[in-house]
């Protein structure tokens, strides 16, 4: 499976599970969302559980709460996450808070699932990565995979956690993995190879990192598709780099950070959103307060720019291969 087919498949599975597992958003339904995402399953579960809404982002994610508060598990769609803004309110004021609240009685069982990132030339209104806005508010939890295979598993566990979730899909490894060389923009997102996907129920626990990359020199800290972009520059450049994928911002696996870069004694983190207040300023002081005395360099940190998200010059707002082997190299220096 590609990405976007073990999305489906993880909604599927969950539908079919549980018949409080409910589909909305802009386009889900008979068109399939505008990357495929739902193809299928208002004709496999019908219109009350998989139906369209209208274009209301703020109207999407107030129902979503008040179907979690009543009993159903709400799987919204926010047809980009640069749409999400007006649904601000609603994920802050209402469904991060719900549980306290209401001292426990009510929760919030919905997972917000949306495309976020760059990489397909949509510009200021297609390519935002809004996570640490989100990171930054209690009692919700954030969610970006990079592979299929942890796509699936991980929504899955989205699906049945009982607090709100933000599920970012990096929208340039939909149809695959990404190596950070331009090649030309994507037309077919449903026949790319992606990897093995079991078709059936399985989780993987939220909160949990993955080295998906062992090494001695330096560790690197990803997520996204910036997992795959700094796994080939590793190749290119190679530096004996470990890579850890985080895979989820909230909750943070604070503790396989810190036994890498005790490990490895430099740490360089590598994220596309913008630098400025960016979830690896929270890494970096998560990273100095716990191994400063292992560290062998400062903590690095390759990111987008501090400037909205261009159109014709996206690639050189995308940490490449290029910013990236450059800050590996300046890391190892005195090595």
């Amino acid at each position: 499976m590609n990405m976007i087919q073990a999305v489906n498949s993880a909604m599927d599975v969950m539908m079919a599970r549980d018949d409080n597992v409910v589909v909305m958003g802009e386009d889900v339904g008979y068109f399939g969302g505008v990357f495929r995402a739902t193809a299928g399953l208002q004709n496999k579960y019908g219109k009350q559980r998989v139906f369209d809404t209208p274009i209301t982002e703020c109207g999407i994610i107030g129902v979503a709460v008040g179907m979690g508060a009543y009993g159903l598990r709400p799987v919204p769609e926010i047809q980009f996450a640069d749409y999400i803004y007006p649904a601000l309110d609603q994920l802050v004021s209402e469904a991060a808070r719900l549980r306290y609240r209401s001292a426990g009685e009510f929760t919030a069982p919905i997972t917000v699932r949306s495309p976020f990132g760059g990489g397909i030339f949509g510009g200021q209104t297609h390519s935002q990565s809004p996570e640490s806005i989100f990171a930054h508010v209690s009692g919700l939890k954030t969610v970006i995979p990079s592979t299929p295979y942890d796509a699936k598993g991980l929504l899955i566990s989205a699906i049945e956690d009982n607090d709100p979730v933000l599920f970012f899909e990096p929208k340039r490894i939909y149809n695959g993995p990404f190596d950070g060389h331009w090649d030309g923009p994507s037309k077919n997102w449903s026949k790319h190879p992606g990897g093995e996907v079991p078709t059936g129920y399985y989780r993987i626990p939220l909160g949990k990192a993955n080295t998906v990359r062992e090494g001695q020199d330096v560790t690197i800290l990803a997520y996204g598709t910036m997992v795959h972009v700094c796994q080939n520059v590793v190749k290119e450049t190679g530096v004996d780099a470990e890579i850890v994928d985080l895979r989820s911002i909230v909750p943070v696996d604070i503790e396989a950070i810190e036994e890498s870069v005790k490990k490895t004694g430099r740490c360089m983190i590598v994220h596309e959103a913008t630098r400025t207040m960016g979830f690896g300023a929270e890494l970096s002081a998560l990273v100095q307060e716990r191994c400063f005395y292992h560290l062998e360099a400062p903590v690095t940190r390759v990111t987008g720019f501090d400037t909205p998200y261009p159109h014709s010059l996206e690639w050189a707002y995308f940490p490449g291969p290029v910013r990236i082997g450059e800050a590996l190299k300046n890391i190892m220096k005195d090595a």
